[in-house]
C-alpha cells in the first residue's frame, strides 16, 4: 500500500483540486445564496455570470472585492476532476442535456465521497504506529472504490450511510492520537468565564478563547463562528466538521489539530504567526489582510474556483 502522509494531503492528484482538469463543475453544477460569500442567488444547474466559454473565472483575482468570497474558500476534495476526467471520461456538462443532468447529480455525491476519503487517509495517518490501520485502510478503498464508479452506481450511493458507517473509525482514530502524552492538557479553556474545557458540539461563536489550552480536546462538530483563538493552541485537537467561519485565528498552533480541512483554513482569519499543519495552504487572503473572511458550508452551496482553469 503506498504511504499515505499529511504531506500528501491536499496535494493528491485525487484528493486535491484540479482546477485545469475540470469543466467549472462548482461553477455550475451547485446553487448559492446572495450572502455576504455571494452577492446574488445562483440555482443549482445555472452557469455563475462570471464563467467564460472555456471554464474559467473572469474575475478571479478580483473574487473577495467583488463580493464572492465563498468562492475563494471552496475546495471541491478533488471531486472535480474525477468527475470531469474519470467518471465521463472527457465529456463536458456543455455537450448534451443527458450528460448535463448526470453530471451535475455525479459531482455532489463525488464530493462528499473525497472529503470522507480525506478524513480516512488522515485517520491512517493518525493510527500508524500505534494501532492495526487494517480496518481504516480498508474502509478507504472501500470508499475509493465507490467514488470510481459509473455515473449510475454513484446516483445509488447512500453518503450518509457511508459516513456512518466511518465515524466509529474516525472516532477511533482521534482517541488514540489524542490519547498520546504531550504536555499538560489540563490548561484553560477560555476567557469568557465559564473555565469549562470546551467538547464536542459545543456553541462557541464568538467566544473568547484567546490562548486556550484546547491540545487533546475534541471540539468535533461545534460551531466557532467569528471565535477568538488567537494565540490557542490546538496540537492533537478534533476539529472534524467545526464550523471556524470568521474564526481568529491570528498566532494559532494548529500544526497538529486532527482532521483539520483546507476549506476551514480558507473560512477563517489568520497571520503570519499561525501554524499550519506540514502540507496546509496558507490562504492568500491572511497575507492581504482583508481582516474579514466568508464561506459557506457543503450543504448550502459552491463558490468558485480556486485557480482559473481552462478545458483540456
Amino acid at each position: 500500500m503506498p504511504t499515505r502522509t499529511r504531506v500528501e494531503l491536499g496535494r493528491r492528484a485525487d484528493l486535491g483540486a484540479d482546477c485545469a482538469n475540470c469543466f467549472g463543475l462548482c461553477c455550475v453544477a451547485l446553487a448559492f445564496a446572495k450572502s455576504a460569500d455571494f452577492p446574488f442567488d445562483k440555482a443549482a444547474g445555472d452557469p455563475c455570470t462570471n464563467l467564460d466559454e472555456t471554464d474559467g473565472c473572469r474575475i478571479h483575482p478580483h473574487l473577495r472585492e467583488r463580493g464572492f468570497a465563498g468562492c475563494t474558500v471552496f475546495d471541491c476534495s478533488g471531486a472535480g476532476q474525477k468527475v470531469s476526467r474519470h467518471t465521463f471520461a472527457g465529456r463536458s456538462w456543455r455537450d448534451d442535456a443527458a450528460t448535463q443532468r448526470a453530471m451535475f447529480a455525479t459531482f455532489p455525491v463525488v464530493r462528499r465521497l473525497h472529503e470522507l476519503l480525506r478524513y480516512l487517509d488522515e485517520a491512517i495517518t493518525l493510527v500508524h504506529g500505534r494501532a492495526d490501520d487494517g480496518p481504516w485502510v480498508a474502509a478507504f478503498e472501500r470508499v475509493l472504490a465507490l467514488s470510481d464508479g459509473s455515473p449510475e452506481e454513484l446516483a445509488a450511493v447512500d453518503v450518509d450511510a457511508e459516513y456512518d458507517r466511518a465515524r466509529p473509525l474516525l472516532l477511533e482514530a482521534s482517541e488514540i492520537v489524542r490519547g498520546a502524552p504531550a504536555g499538560n492538557r489540563a490548561g484553560t479553556a477560555s476567557r469568557s468565564g465559564s473555565g469549562a474545557r470546551p467538547g464536542p458540539g459545543s456553541d462557541l461563536v464568538g467566544a473568547d478563547l484567546r490562548g486556550a489550552d484546547l491540545r487533546g480536546a475534541t471540539l468535533r462538530g461545534s460551531t466557532a463562528i467569528a471565535a477568538d483563538l488567537r494565540g490557542a493552541r490546538l496540537d492533537r485537537c478534533d476539529l472534524l466538521g467545526v464550523d471556524l467561519r470568521d474564526a481568529d485565528l491570528g498566532g494559532a498552533d494548529l500544526g497538529g489539530a486532527v482532521f483539520l480541512t483546507q476549506m476551514q483554513v480558507n473560512s477563517a482569519r489568520g497571520d503570519a504567526g499561525t501554524v499550519l499543519p506540514v502540507g496546509f495552504r496558507r490562504p492568500a487572503h491572511w497575507n492581504a489582510g482583508t481582516g474579514t473572511t466568508g464561506s459557506t458550508p457543503p450543504r448550502r452551496g459552491p463558490s468558485g474556483r480556486a485557480a482559473r482553469s481552462r478545458r483540456r
